[in-house]
């Protein structure tokens, strides 16, 4: 992949402008963490990233997670992959799952701690288990750079740890917009903090700590 670049990008909402303008570039390999308190910009720099690079093979992974709840878990994953087959073959799936698919996305699953909720409709899973299926859909989504909206903010600890290990190991580029400081320092290389819709602190993670990122909350 790549360098992927923001230019003076901009985002308003009516007369009220929510972002920039901001100039970024995010290199080949970069893990980012976006942080700073609600409604300062994170989700709207995530949706700006997202328009400009769809065509690259950009994956989101949004706060509301877009699961369909009347789907199975197994179909709401499956749909991560569906530009990958023709039209008959994803209808196909609907009524019944081919062998091939169900042996890569149980062990995703799996590993998510979801083996038994495969046939379970999404509807009827608690906030954690719908944030976790929306995980492993992006990861059998795939693509060149993943761009998440607090995609653990319903975890708990070790539940966290696993899905943000999965998470990196897949898309080895990656924005994430971060509430919980401690995951964002660990799991990424780079931290951009966002204040008033602008970038106030650009840095390699290993050079913050959580007591300097604090003053933007």
């Amino acid at each position: 992949m790549q360098s992927l670049a923001l230019q003076d990008a901009v985002a308003d909402y009516g007369a009220t402008r929510v972002l920039g303008p901001l100039s970024l570039t995010i290199d080949p390999g970069e893990r980012i963490a976006l942080v700073g308190k609600s409604g300062v910009g994170k989700s709207s720099l995530l949706s700006v990233m997202y328009a400009q690079w769809r065509d690259r093979e950009a994956t989101l992974l949004p706060q509301d997670l877009g699961l369909v709840p009347t789907l199975s878990v197994f179909h709401n994953v499956y749909m991560g992959g569906l530009a990958r087959h023709r039209a008959w073959y994803n209808l196909a799936t609907l009524l019944r799952p081919f062998h091939r698919d169900r042996q890569t996305i149980q062990p995703l699953l799996e590993r998510l701690g979801l083996g038994d909720k495969a046939r379970s409709p999404c509807g009827e899973l608690s906030g954690g288990q719908r944030q976790r299926v929306a995980a492993a859909r992006a990861i059998h989504q795939g693509g060149g750079i993943l761009l998440a909206d607090e995609p653990v903010s319903a975890l708990d600890g070790p539940q966290a740890e696993v899905v943000m290990q999965m998470l990196v190991d897949a898309f080895p580029t990656a924005v994430l917009a971060m509430h919980d400081l401690d995951l964002a320092l660990r799991y990424c290389n780079r931290v951009l903090g966002i204040h008033d819709g602008g970038i106030v602190i650009d840095q390699p993670s290993d050079r913050l700590t959580t007591n300097d990122l604090m003053p933007l909350y």
